[in-house]
């Protein structure tokens, strides 16, 4: 095995520094007793529970698990089904559009994809609320999803599902006994994504969110603009501790696909 070097040893660690002492400071002081952010008072759990009485971050919390829960659903579904029409229905007409489409928003800045989706509510009518949320974020979530399922589709071993329709199954249900249960740690690595991209987006919650649909990011960043509280620490905190279980939900999901490919291989060898 290649040793690092000083130098790459050092980048390294001045890297995750940069990312991550930030918000091991912010931890910290979530649980501070005083009110002010910059000065330690003592230990206490006195501002997360003056976080579960604030009204205005409990009801944006709730729209926004709301909206991540059926933004990521829809997206999983719509983006499972596209990459599996982009790997296995092979050269069609309109295929180069057809995946240009669905990748643009990876590339595409979200002040403009923003922008465009309100311009879309507005011209046809749709008032600003949860569903025209749940419609932005499912847009530009998917994209990330059928790249996660992709990449599962194009290692997949064919003549499984060759030897299913060989013993008379349909297309369909090869498809749902065969192939979707061995990509499913893909699926679900590709939701859990959408769940959090949608979470923590801002930028495009704002430009379609309406007065009754503020989420989370939206109020903190509104609240923040006033001046950082203990409350916003202790909120944060927990958001990190929600991603973080779902980044390690994921990768121990990924970790045992692949143990029980292996396993699998060498039962078949």
């Amino acid at each position: 095995m290649r040793k690092l070097s000083w130098f790459n040893t050092l980048s390294l660690t001045l890297g995750f520094a940069f990312l991550y002492i930030p918000m091991l400071i912010l931890i910290i002081y979530s649980f501070n007793a005083g009110k002010l952010v910059t000065v330690w008072s003592g230990f206490s759990f006195k501002w997360y529970g003056e976080l579960m009485q604030n009204e205005a971050f409990l009801q944006a919390a709730w729209v926004t698990l709301k909206v991540a829960v059926m933004s990521s659903t829809i997206a999983t579904v719509l983006g499972t089904m596209a990459a599996y029409v982009m790997v296995r229905a092979g050269r069609f007409r309109g295929r180069t559009l057809f995946s240009g489409m669905i990748y643009a928003p990876l590339v595409m800045p979200e002040v403009i994809t923003g922008l465009s989706l309100l311009l879309l509510f507005i011209a046809i009518g749709l008032d600003r609320g949860v569903l025209t949320i749940v419609l932005a974020h499912t847009t530009f979530s998917m994209c990330y999803v059928s790249v996660v399922v992709s990449s599962r589709l194009v290692t997949f071993d064919h003549s499984l599902e060759e030897a299913a329709l060989d013993l008379g199954c349909t297309g369909f249900e090869a498809f749902r006994l065969v192939t979707l249960p061995i990509i499913m740690p893909a699926v679900l690595s590709g939701w859990l994504l959408a769940f959090t991209l949608s979470l923590d987006d801002l930028v495009i919650a704002s430009f379609t969110s309406g007065p009754s649909s503020t989420t989370l990011p939206i109020k903190i960043f509104s609240a923040v603009r006033l001046g950082v509280t203990p409350e916003i620490n202790a909120l944060s905190t927990i958001l990190i501790g929600l991603v973080t279980i779902g980044v390690i939900t994921a990768s121990l999901s990924s970790k045992r696909a692949i143990a029980k490919k292996q396993q699998d291989e060498k039962g078949a060898n």
